[in-house]
C-alpha cells in the first residue's frame, strides 16, 4: 500500500464484510444460488395475498380490500377502528421492510439492522431524540381518539407479522434473518408518530443556509453574502396571499369572502412582531466582532460548522428526501374558471427519488356513515402511519407544499465541565445515557447533553467538539473556557398534535373544519390549499399552519449566542415557547383572482405596514410559482376555462426561466472555435423547453452548470467546496481540438479544488441580478494553462460555452445534433437501504432504471439536479394528483413507483413509466367506480 494511503478503518471493513454476506444471501434468495428453498415460490412467499379471505383478530366486522389493476387498495369497513386495523395490515403486506427500516431510523437503531457503519448516524439521531419526543406526544398531547386509531393500526401490523418468518416478510428480511437471526419486534403506536419527525427534519427550513452563511463570512464580505442571498423579488413573483393585516387579534385577508371561523390556536400567546433587526451574523471581512454577540466566535468555528454540514448531509440521504432543492407545487382554481364548474386542485410534492416511493395510494371508506364510522377518504398515505396525508373526501380536497418557515436555530454554547453558561451563570446540562446496539459488534454508549436551547449536537463529532477553542470573543461574550458547543433549537423537538391534524383533515367538511384541523398541524410547517364542492362554483382556500417561533434578538439567519437570553425564543404567559398564533397566520378564502398557487414562494410580504411577523427570510424565489400563475392567467385569458387536462399539462411544463434570460446573451457572443460554434447554434430558435430529446436543453444546462462553477466556485470557502465530475473526461477519445487534453486536465483540477453551488432558483435570482453588471467581480475567473482569465460577463460566458462543449463531447459524443437532455438527465431509482451502498449485484437486485427525463431545476416539472455534482436527477415530483371536485371519480393520480415494496413484484415500479411521461391514472372514489376498477378482493374477517 502506498505510504500516503491509510488502511481501511475497522468500521468500514466490518460494513463491507456485512454487505458481502447480505449480497450472497440475496443472490440465493433471488434464485441465483442452489436448492428448492431459494426457488421462485419462496420469493413469492412474501408477496401479499390479495384474494380470498384472511382472519384479522380484533375486527368487529369484515373489511373488504379491493385492489385495482395497479394493486392500489380501497378499504371498506363498518367502523373507524376496523379501517385503521385493516390499513395497518395492508401497509405491512406491501411495505413492511420500508416500515421496519423507518422505525429503526427514527429511533436511532439502524445499527441493529445494518451494523457498525450506522453507529454515527444512530448517535446523531439519538441526540435529536425523535423517539423521546414522539413518546411524549403520545403520552401527553394526542387525543384519546387518535391514540385509539394508532393502536388499532399497530394491531393490524402485528397481526400481519405474527408467525411470519423473515422470508415471508421480504427478501431483505430473509437476508437479515440468515445473517443475524434478525426478527422484527412488534409495531407500536409511537413507531408511527416518530415518522412525522423524520418528515419534519427533511422539511425543516433554512438550517443549511444558516450554516453556509456562517461559513461564507470567513471569506466573503457581508455585501457579497447578501448578493448570494438576494431579497425575494416581490415586484416580479407573486406571494401566495395578496397581503392582509392583523385586526382584532386575527389575520384578515386583503380580499375574499371568508369569515375566518374555526381557526383554533397553535400555542403560546406571545405578541412580539418577530421582525427585530439585530443579527448574530459574523462581521464582514476585515471587520471587528460586536460585543455580546456570536460574531467573534464565528470567526473561529467555521471548520466545525463545516463538519456539522457534512453530518447533516448524511441524514437526509437515509431518509430519502434531501434538503437541497426540496419543494412542491400545488394550486387550486375556482369553479368560476374551470370547465367542470367546480374547483380543480393539483399537487405534486418534490422529494428525492426513493424505491419504493415515499407515498402509498389508498382509500378508507365506511360502508355506512355514522357515529362509529366517519371516514370516506382517499389519497396518498405514508406506510407506517394511519390515515390519509394528502387527498380528498366526499366534500373537500387538500394539498401540501413546504412553507419553508424558519423553525430551526443553531446556538453557540459556552461549555464548562459542570454545564453551560446562560446569562453569566453556569447551568447544568440535562443528560441521558443511550446504548446503541450493533449487529455483529459491540454496543456503544453515548451521553446526550441538552441545553435550554436544545440538544448539544456538537457532541456527536470529535471535530465539532472543539468548537470555539480558538475563537476570538470580545466584549460582553463570556470567557471561552474549553470552547463552544453547538445546540439545535427546533420546533419539532417540542411535543405536538400533528397526528391529530391528519384525522381531522381526513374528515373535514368545510373551510371552518379544515382550518380547525390545520391548527393542529404544527410540524412540519406546510402550505395547505383547499377546495370544496359547496355552492354554485365551490370554494377555494389556503391556510399557513405550523409552529413558527417568536424570536428575541436575531433573525435566525446565522448561529446565535446561546449564552445570552436576549437571543432565545420568546416564551408565552405559561412559560412555554411562544409561537405565532394560528389565527394570525396567513390564510385566504375565495380570493378575487379565482385561483391560489403555492410552490414554496413567499407566503406574504412582511414589514412596516404589512404582515407583522417574519416567517422566514429564506423563501424559494418564485420561479415555479410565477410560471404556474402565468400559465393559469394565460389559459383564463385565452379560453376562460381550465380543464383537468390543462391542470395535468401544467404539471409537466418544462420551460426554463433562466434559459429564457441567458440564451439571447449566449447566442450573441462571438465564438471563433468551430466546434464550440456548432454547439452554440443549438440555441438558435430554441423555445427554452427542456424535453428529454432536446439537444439545446442539454447544451444550455451544461453551459449553466459551467457558469456557476466559473463565477462562484473558487470564491467559496473551502468548507463549501464540492468535487464535480468532469475529471472523468477522456481526452484521447474526443479528437477535437489540439488543446483539449489540457482543457480536460484543467477542468479536473478546477473540479477538485473549487466550490460549486448546487443550483436551484436562488442561483437563478443571483445571476439574474448580476447579469446587469457586466464587470462584476463575480465574473472574474482565474487563467488556466490554455485559457485566459476572464474579467467580464461575456468572457466568462464564452469560456463556459467552451467547457460545456468539451464536457458534453465526452459524455454524449462529438456531434451536437446527437445530444439529448434525457441522456444526461437520468433518474435512477434506488432502494433506500441496501440499494444505496452495497456491491453492484445488490444494487442490481433492488434498484431500477435509468429513465431519461425532461424538466429540470426550478421548473414546474421539477426534476432537479445538482450543479455541484452532475446532471443526474436528485429530486422529483414524488407523486402527482389532480382532484375534480365536480366528480371525484374523474380525478387522476400517479405514484413515482408502485404499490409494492417487494423487489420482484409486478407492482414494484409499474407506475414509473407512466409517471416519466407525465401521464396519470384514473382515480376511482365512489363505490360503483371502485367496484368497476377492482380486479382483486381480499376479505379480512374477525
Amino acid at each position: 500500500m502506498p505510504a500516503n494511503e491509510s488502511a481501511p478503518s475497522a468500521k468500514k471493513k466490518g460494513r463491507r464484510a456485512r454487505l458481502i454476506v447480505l449480497t450472497l444471501v440475496l443472490a440465493l434468495v433471488a434464485g441465483l444460488g442452489y436448492g428448492a428453498y431459494w426457488s421462485a415460490d419462496t420469493i413469492r412467499s412474501s408477496f401479499p395475498q390479495t384474494t380470498g379471505s384472511l382472519k384479522l383478530p380484533g375486527l368487529a366486522a369484515p373489511v373488504d380490500v379491493k385492489r385495482d389493476a395497479n394493486g392500489i387498495p380501497q378499504l371498506y369497513g363498518d367502523s373507524d377502528e376496523d379501517l385503521m386495523r385493516a390499513q395497518g395490515f395492508v401497509h405491512a403486506q406491501d411495505r413492511f421492510w420500508e416500515m421496519d427500516v423507518r422505525r429503526h431510523m427514527t429511533s436511532g437503531r439502524l445499527s441493529e439492522m445494518f451494523g457498525a457503519g450506522q453507529v454515527e448516524t444512530d448517535a446523531f439521531l439519538r441526540t435529536l431524540g425523535w423517539r423521546q419526543v414522539a413518546q411524549a406526544e403520545y403520552d401527553t398531547k394526542l387525543s384519546p381518539e387518535t391514540k385509539k386509531y394508532l393502536q388499532a393500526y399497530a394491531d393490524g401490523v402485528n397481526a400481519y407479522l405474527k408467525d411470519r418468518s423473515g422470508k415471508d416478510l421480504s427478501v431483505e428480511h430473509a437476508a437479515l434473518d440468515l445473517t443475524d437471526g434478525y426478527r422484527p419486534e412488534p409495531w407500536t403506536p409511537v413507531d408511527s408518530v416518530a415518522w412525522l419527525k423524520a418528515m419534519a427534519w427533511d422539511l425543516r427550513g433554512n438550517m443549511q443556509d444558516e450554516i453556509d452563511r456562517a461559513l461564507m463570512s470567513g471569506k466573503l464580505s457581508q455585501q457579497q453574502i447578501d448578493e448570494l442571498y438576494p431579497p425575494y423579488p416581490f415586484d416580479r413573483n407573486k406571494p401566495i396571499t395578496e397581503g392582509g393585516k392583523i385586526q382584532g387579534g386575527a389575520y384578515v385577508p386583503q380580499s375574499g369572502t371568508g369569515t375566518g371561523t374555526g381557526t383554533g390556536s397553535t400555542g403560546g400567546t406571545g405578541t412580539g412582531t418577530g421582525t427585530g433587526t439585530g443579527t448574530a451574523s459574523g462581521a464582514s471581512a476585515g471587520g471587528g466582532a460586536d460585543a455580546g454577540t456570536a460574531s467573534g466566535a464565528l470567526q473561529g468555528v467555521r471548520s466545525q460548522l463545516g463538519a456539522l454540514s457534512d453530518t447533516l448531509d448524511k441524514i437526509p440521504a437515509l431518509l430519502g428526501p434531501n434538503g437541497s432543492g426540496i419543494g412542491s407545487n400545488s394550486w387550486v382554481v375556482s369553479g368560476r374558471y374551470t370547465t367542470t364548474g367546480k374547483p380543480l386542485l393539483a399537487n405534486d410534492p418534490h422529494l428525492a427519488p426513493q424505491l419504493p416511493s415515499l407515498w402509498y395510494q389508498m382509500g378508507l371508506h365506511c360502508r355506512t356513515a355514522g357515529n362509529g364510522c366517519t371516514f370516506d377518504v382517499a389519497g396518498f398515505t405514508f406506510s407506517g402511519l394511519p390515515g390519509v396525508i394528502i387527498g380528498h373526501n366526499a366534500d373537500i380536497a387538500w394539498g401540501l407544499t413546504n412553507l419553508g418557515a424558519d423553525v430551526t436555530d443553531l446556538y453557540l454554547e459556552q461549555v464548562r465541565p459542570e454545564g453551560y453558561v446562560y446569562d453569566n451563570k453556569v447551568v447544568p446540562f440535562t443528560t441521558r445515557e443511550e446504548t446503541i446496539k450493533v449487529a455483529g459488534g459491540a454496543s456503544k454508549k453515548i451521553t446526550v447533553r441538552t441545553t435550554n436551547n436544545g440538544p448539544l449536537i456538537s457532541d456527536r463529532s470529535d471535530e465539532l467538539g472543539t468548537v470555539g477553542t480558538r475563537a476570538p470573543v470580545t466584549g460582553a461574550a463570556p470567557d471561552r473556557g474549553n470552547g463552544y458547543g453547538v445546540a439545535l433549537r427546533w420546533t419539532a423537538l417540542d411535543p405536538g398534535r400533528s397526528m391529530d391534524a391528519i384525522f381531522k383533515l381526513d374528515r373535514a367538511k368545510d373551510f371552518a373544519s379544515f382550518r380547525a384541523a390545520a391548527a393542529d398541524f404544527e410540524v412540519p410547517s406546510q402550505n395547505l390549499i383547499y377546495a370544496d364542492n359547496k355552492g354554485p362554483s365551490g370554494n377555494i382556500g389556503y391556510q399557513a399552519p405550523g409552529r413558527i417561533p417568536l424570536r428575541g434578538q436575531g433573525d435566525g439567519r446565522m448561529p446565535a449566542p446561546g449564552w445570552d437570553s436576549k437571543y432565545a425564543w420568546k416564551g408565552g404567559k405559561d412559560g412555554a415557547t411562544g409561537w405565532i398564533p394560528q389565527n394570525e397566520l396567513p390564510w385566504e378564502l375565495n380570493p378575487a383572482r379565482g385561483y391560489i398557487v403555492t410552490a414554496n414562494q413567499a407566503v406574504v410580504e412582511s414589514g412596516t405596514g404589512k404582515y407583522p411577523y417574519t416567517l422566514t427570510t429564506d423563501w424559494g424565489y418564485g420561479a415555479r410559482s410565477q410560471r404556474i400563475n402565468d400559465l393559469i392567467e394565460a389559459k383564463i385569458k385565452d379560453s376562460g376555462r381550465i380543464s383537468t387536462d390543462d391542470m395535468q399539462k401544467m404539471q409537466t411544463d418544462n420551460s426554463s426561466e433562466i434559459a429564457a434570460l441567458l440564451t439571447p446573451m449566449l447566442s450573441k457572443i462571438p465564438i471563433a472555435d468551430p466546434d464550440v460554434r456548432a454547439a452554440q447554434k443549438l440555441l438558435d430558435g430554441w423555445n427554452y423547453t427542456q424535453e428529454p430529446d432536446s439537444a439545446a436543453a442539454a447544451y444550455f444546462n451544461a453551459v449553466w452548470r459551467n457558469i456557476l462553477k466559473l463565477a462562484f466556485g473558487d470564491k467559496m470557502p473551502k468548507e463549501l467546496r464540492v468535487e464535480g465530475d468532469c475529471r472523468n473526461v477522456k481526452a484521447d477519445t474526443l479528437g477535437l481540438a489540439d488543446d483539449l487534453s489540457d482543457v480536460v486536465r484543467e477542468c479536473g483540477q478546477r473540479d477538485a479544488d473549487s466550490a460549486q453551488p448546487d443550483g436551484g432558483d436562488r442561483w437563478f435570482e443571483v445571476v439574474r441580478r448580476l447579469v446587469k453588471d457586466e464587470k462584476s467581480a463575480w465574473w472574474q475567473s482565474p487563467a488556466l494553462r490554455n485559457q485566459p482569465a476572464t474579467t467580464s460577463r461575456d468572457e466568462l460566458f464564452a469560456r463556459a460555452m467552451k467547457d460545456a462543449r468539451w464536457e458534453l463531447t465526452a459524455k454524449l459524443g462529438k456531434d451536437p445534433e446527437s445530444w439529448s437532455w434525457g441522456r444526461l438527465h437520468q433518474l435512477q431509482l434506488k432502494n433506500q437501504t441496501l440499494g444505496t451502498g452495497g456491491p453492484g449485484f445488490l444494487k442490481w437486485v433492488l434498484n431500477r432504471g435509468p429513465w431519461n427525463l425532461g424538466g429540470g431545476e426550478a421548473t414546474v416539472n421539477a426534476t432537479g439536479w445538482n450543479a455541484a455534482s452532475g446532471y443526474s436527477v436528485t429530486w422529483v415530483p414524488s407523486m402527482r394528483m389532480v382532484v375534480n371536485l365536480s366528480d371525484p371519480d374523474k380525478s387522476r393520480w400517479i405514484n413515482l413507483t408502485g404499490a409494492s415494496g417487494h423487489a420482484y413484484h409486478s407492482h414494484y415500479t409499474d407506475q414509473t413509466d407512466l409517471w416519466a411521461k407525465g401521464e396519470l391514472l384514473d382515480w376511482p372514489f365512489g363505490k360503483e367506480a371502485v367496484d368497476k376498477a377492482t380486479v382483486d378482493t381480499l376479505t379480512l374477517k374477525p
